[in-house]
């Protein structure tokens, strides 16, 4: 099974600690919006807003879920997220192990 196929996808975003990063990815998870979350190391992370440039220790995820339900999980983070305009992020997967896929899919499954 393709990537293409399965309609797998990562979903990036990051939070402002740890503990907000954990309590997302759990409700995504229990929800069944995502199969997967990764939490990461705390980053720096550089950008500009409002016309000044910023700096924020911040917590990045790599989320784990289906093209099918993108939108779902995009309105999940958004309620749930404390910024402002948080990054929500998709890549479609090219290629992967084909039974992890079916994993994706199924624990995404309504």
């Amino acid at each position: 099974m393709s990537a293409e196929a399965a309609g797998v996808l990562l979903v990036f975003s990051s939070l402002p600690d740890e503990a907000a990063a954990q309590k997302l990815a759990r409700h995504l998870v229990d929800a069944k919006l995502a199969a997967c979350v990764n939490v990461l190391s705390p980053c720096i992370s550089t950008y500009r807003w409002r016309g000044a440039v910023e700096e924020a220790r911040e917590v990045p995820v790599i989320i784990k879920t289906t093209a099918a339900g993108y939108p779902a999980l995009e309105a999940a983070i958004r309620d749930n997220h404390p910024y402002e305009l948080p990054e929500i992020v998709a890549v479609p997967l090219v290629r992967g192990l084909p039974a992890y896929l079916e994993w994706v899919t199924a624990e995404t499954a309504a």
